[in-house]
């Protein structure tokens, strides 16, 4: 995770963000800290990448690469962004990580979402399909292409989200009809969300099969999770939600077992 001590709204590189409507820089802080607090409680490990005055989106940790062991598959962020990548580099190179950076557009974990030894890889928005070649043979993963709709699904990380081993969450018109037949076809569970919960970040969740650490203002999945037995815990994200990210954007999963 990184800090949100920079973060504000430049530019625009997606539907959520608007320039003429700035965070709180005091409550963004108190939404991140709680975030890593309740990551720390739920017995998750926290790593911390100090922030850059020069990158106000780096509080979105998740789209720097896509991680699997000690391997490492860097981003190919949108221009806005790319000062980000040597940081997220360095912090790799120095904590002993094989790293590699894709040569085409990829969002980083934010359009790669491992479960089990398959990779649901999203496309059609900032990721450019090749990229998932080049992620499945560094990682090793089996890949799932799944193709969102448009702009507002600008990653996969807010259509799908995946909550165990073999349930997974998602919203349905976020997805083309080939993506949600391949995903259908895994044979995993598959919980639907409506598009008010989805517009609301509601799949923006991070889980590790107990606990699920999501946005408040979903208690419709909310309550469904907890159903199934899940620890539910639900944050404030108003002022991330600015930037267009929620609860999975602030966090790069290092361990994917």
């Amino acid at each position: 995770m990184s800090d949100a001590r920079y973060f504000r709204v430049d530019y625009v590189i997606n539907p959520y963000m608007d320039t003429a409507v700035q965070p709180d820089p005091a409550a963004a802080a108190a939404e991140h800290d709680a975030l890593v607090a309740a990551h720390l409680a739920a017995g998750r490990k926290v790593e911390l990448l100090a922030s850059a005055p020069e990158c106000p989106d780096m509080v979105y940790t998740a789209n720097a690469a896509v991680v699997r062991g000690r391997r490492a598959v860097l981003a190919n962020l949108p221009p806005e962004r790319r000062a980000e990548t040597p940081y997220h580099h360095e912090w790799f190179a120095d904590n002993g990580f094989e790293v590699i950076e894709s040569p085409y557009p990829f969002s980083g974990q934010g359009d790669a979402l491992a479960c089990g030894d398959l990779l649901l890889a999203g496309y059609g928005q900032r990721t450019d399909p090749r990229a998932h070649d080049v992620v499945a043979e560094f990682l090793g993963y089996g890949i799932v292409p799944l193709r969102t709709t448009g702009p507002r699904w600008y990653d996969l990380d807010l259509v799908v989200a995946v909550l165990g081993p073999a349930l997974l969450a998602y919203y349905p018109d976020a997805l083309d009809a080939p993506s949600r037949a391949r995903l259908r076809g895994l044979g995993l569970e598959l919980i639907e969300v409506g598009e008010r919960e989805a517009t609301a970040f509601a799949l923006n969740l991070v889980s590790d099969g107990t606990t699920v650490t999501m946005t408040a203002g979903a208690p419709e999945l909310a309550g469904r999770l907890r159903e199934r037995g899940l620890t539910v815990v639900e944050l404030d994200t108003t002022q991330l939600r600015k930037g267009g990210g929620g609860v999975r954007c602030t966090a790069l999963t290092l361990d994917n077992r």
